[in-house]
């Protein structure tokens, strides 16, 4: 039997995906169900002085109106609404008090037998407030910024090297700039929803879109003060988070609540310009500078990132500590600061400080190449580290040499013309750019557990979450090669509370968590079986040692001549066992002595109409090097969403807020703009082989974040090689670029 951990299967919830057996969190139906729509703030920042539920509730069909003076009892103190990725401060509580934090904050809960009744019914409540003077405008508070500590992050700091000013200003070649990246929304295709079932007896089963539904459960059991055996959470399949369903998001206390309220199953979905009242990427100043030689080595880094944040958490990722790690530079100095306004706490998104951090440090590097007069690739060359210059660690693997090259020559790197604006194509300009990606490759605690039965079928469950990237395939791939068993005859349970533990799924961690725990309770069931096969009379495999006997084709056989082989259906039979379940854990392996990491190289061509600077981006190769790729096809799709996304990142996205009002102005799917099929092209995925045996057993880095990562900048690059105009703040529109830097 081929082996399938490697190869390019296909989704084996594909099906159900396509033809709506996949279930979502707004789909799940009950007799009697009862619908909530979300009243939300009109104001940025003030309380509430009245609310008039009165014409709501004389509609028919209308149940209740939960408001913050109408309503069951929340737990009071901020410490009980702090989830397992909550960031330093005071988390938002729903229905608490009538403070209003930031425009679009949840007010009220309009209850009704129907969905229509219930958004009707939420039109009719009245709110009178007292407004307060806001700040949405990042802009005007960079004065205000504050440092933050450096225990403040899930992320190591970036840690200063030498004398960076000094070196600075004695360098022969210097490049100093400001790069600015807007507020982004998440726009996941599925909205945010909860079912809570009603089970009677005080317990529910809630159905929520998460990207972790056990720190879902352990929050809603402290906001509630009910016990795990109470409440279990699920949600088997999401349609895209990107990290936007990493916390708790409000909808599920307001379900859970008003399900706890009626005695009765109660749904809450939010509706499309609702989303944006909950998470984003934050808009960020990233001020770079770049001191060099003549010849282009790194002899000075400084990058400052100013970030916003709520007024209530400081939520912040490290985008400087990846301008710490890429390139040799004795000289480096990185601060980070936020900026708190009258707007929601910021979430991870996709490759969280990475993709802006980034962004900014590679289009300073292509700077200072053109300060240099040096080819773009070739001072990343001149550069280039064998050790993570952060932690001055050796990496458990880096190809990142090999992704430029491969990168490069499929490209068609060596026919660049230098010159801006020297390549065109007709009307257009033709440009070329490239940068450099890095990600974290992590692991977590996680566990799994592996039902084996005698008819040869197994059950790998674990409670962790699919969000669309193909944890379900990846992980019967790693089940079906480790137990020799077809992948048919292996079925996954994921996304429920009530299976074996798992952190929230993000970081790129999941897949080498996930894997490594069911190659480890594969081995226990290997143990066992090779145990059971010593009792079959006459067995060929009685003085067998575990270390010579693997699992291939539904036998357990002596690896050393491959002859000697037991049946597990016979190894189970005459053992007097008709199943067998094993459970393992990985642990979170530090690796002290090493640095983890992803690294990619990315190229990429633009189109721009000289006349009226519009931009095309016609070809993107990014050569991504991430250990063991577990699924070629899978992990070729993760990196092009992520290019996808960085396409967006460079020329599409940005939220807008009206700070007058404090309200955003295009949240909707329809002003707020992303990348279409008519402006994605030609995108070549290189895969860079790189065993590691080191970062975890089965050489897993994972691919999660790094297709996003450099992709903005490369664009970015090639737009200023095109028409050598440089746009610092995102995105690059055509007003901006005829108006040039």
């Amino acid at each position: 039997m081929a082996p399938y951990i490697g190869t390019a299967t296909s989704r084996i919830d594909g099906r159900a995906k396509v033809t709506g057996a996949a279930k979502y969190a707004a789909e799940i139906n009950v007799p009697k169900l009862v619908h909530g729509s979300v009243v939300v703030s009109t104001i940025a920042k003030g309380r509430i002085r009245s609310i008039d539920t009165s014409r709501a509730l004389g509609v028919k069909g209308v149940l209740d109106v939960l408001t913050h003076t109408h309503r069951p009892q929340l737990a009071q103190a901020a410490e009980a609404y702090k989830d397992d990725v909550a960031p330093d401060g005071t988390p938002f509580r729903p229905l608490m008090d009538e403070n209003i934090h930031f425009n679009g904050q949840p007010i009220a809960l309009a209850l009704a037998e129907d969905y229509e009744t219930a958004r009707f019914a939420a039109s009719l409540v009245v709110v009178e407030y007292e407004k307060l003077q806001h700040a949405t405008d990042l802009a005007r508070e960079f004065d205000k910024a504050f440092p933050l500590p450096d225990d403040s992050f899930a992320l190591e700091p970036a840690k200063p090297r030498g004398d960076a000013n000094g070196a600075l200003t004695a360098a022969a070649v210097r490049h100093d700039a400001d790069y600015y990246i807007p507020i982004e929304h998440h726009n996941p295709m599925e909205l945010f929803a909860t079912t809570a079932i009603w089970e009677g007896k005080g317990k529910l089963t809630v159905y929520d879109k998460t990207q972790g539904v056990q720190n879902v459960q352990r929050y809603l059991c402290s906001v509630f003060g009910m016990k795990p055996s109470q409440l279990r959470v699920s949600s088997a399949f999401v349609g895209g988070a990107f990290g936007s369903g990493l916390r708790p998001q409000y909808q599920v206390v307001l379900a859970v609540l008003a399900a706890r309220a009626l005695k009765r199953s109660v749904r809450v979905a939010l509706t499309r310009a609702q989303m944006y009242g909950l998470c984003y990427r934050p808009g960020t100043l990233e001020r770079v500078a770049l001191g060099a030689d003549k010849d282009g080595k790194l002899e000075a880094i400084t990058h400052e990132a100013i970030g916003m944040t709520s007024q209530y958490e400081a939520f912040a990722r490290k985008d400087t500590i990846w301008s710490a790690t890429l390139y040799r530079c004795a000289n480096t100095k990185f601060t980070h600061k936020l900026a708190r306004l009258d707007l929601p706490s910021p979430a991870d998104m996709r490759a969280p400080g990475a993709a802006t951090g980034i962004y900014a440090f590679e289009c300073a590097m292509d700077e200072l190449a053109v300060a240099l007069n040096l080819d773009p690739l070739e001072l990343r060359y001149r550069n280039y580290s064998e050790r993570d210059q952060n932690s001055n660690q050796p990496f458990t693997s880096k190809e990142l040499r090999q992704c430029y090259a491969q990168g490069a020559a499929a490209f068609g790197w060596d026919k660049r013309q230098a010159q801006p604006r020297s390549m065109r194509e007709g009307a257009e300009l033709v440009g070329w750019g490239m940068a450099s990606g890095v990600w974290e490759a992590l692991e977590m605690d996680m566990s799994a557990r592996i039902v084996l039965t005698a008819n040869g079928h197994a059950e790998v469950a674990c409670a962790t979450s699919d969000i669309g990237t193909g944890t379900y395939t990846i992980m019967a791939q790693v089940a079906a090669d480790k137990l020799g068993l077809p992948l048919e005859n292996v079925s996954i349970k994921l996304g429920d509370s009530s299976l074996p533990p798992s952190p929230v799924e993000g970081g790129s961690w999941t897949a080498a968590s996930v894997a490594n725990a069911i190659a480890m309770a594969a081995d226990a069931t290997r143990k066992e079986l090779l145990r059971l096969a010593k009792k079959v009379p006459d067995s060929p495999l009685a003085r067998a040692k575990l270390r010579e006997v693997m699992l291939v084709d539904g036998k357990i056989v002596d690896s050393r001549n491959g002859h000697g082989a037991v049946s597990i259906a016979d190894a189970m039979r005459y053992g007097s066992v008709d199943r067998i379940e094993r459970k393992a854990a990985t642990g979170t392996r530090e690796h002290d002595a090493y640095a983890r990491n992803v690294h990619s190289a990315i190229f990429a061509e633009v189109k721009v109409d000289e006349q009226l600077g519009v931009v095309r981006v016609t070809r993107v190769v990014n050569a991504v090097a991430a250990g063991r790729i577990l699924n070629a096809k899978t992990a070729r799709s993760q990196i092009m969403g992520g290019v996808v996304w960085g396409i967006g990142m460079a020329l599409h996205e940005e939220t807008l807020v009206d700070h007058a009002f404090g309200r955003i102005m295009n949240a909707n799917i329809a002003e707020y703009h992303v990348p279409t099929n008519a402006d994605v092209r030609d995108i070549q995925v290189i895969f860079v082989d790189e065993p590691d045996s080191i970062v975890n057993p089965l050489g897993i880095k994972g691919v999660g974040e790094i297709g996003i990562v450099g992709v903005a900048a490369a664009i970015a690059n090639a737009i200023y090689h095109a028409t050598g105009k440089r746009v610092r703040d995102l995105p690059i529109t055509l007003d901006k670029l005829r108006r040039g830097a």
